[in-house]
């Protein structure tokens, strides 16, 4: 396909000048669709000890 939308239909196009590359036009990632709460499940680990700030830290930012 010469001239058309090749990049629109999932391909990569090699732009070039005299023949030496010169630039690479690539197709975007899908969007991720979320199916709602909860789609994430067993993907994501917060460690119980999250909000806890180790001493030297929390005395830093005036926290104790």
């Amino acid at each position: 396909m010469r001239g058309g939308n090749r990049s629109g239909h999932g391909e990569e196009v090699v732009i070039s000048k005299a023949g030496e590359p010169v630039a690479k036009v690539v197709p975007l990632r899908p969007k991720v669709r979320r199916t709602g709460r909860g789609s994430l499940r067993g993907q994501i680990h917060i460690p119980d000890d999250f909000d806890e700030l180790p001493d030297d830290i929390a005395d830093a930012v005036g926290m104790r």
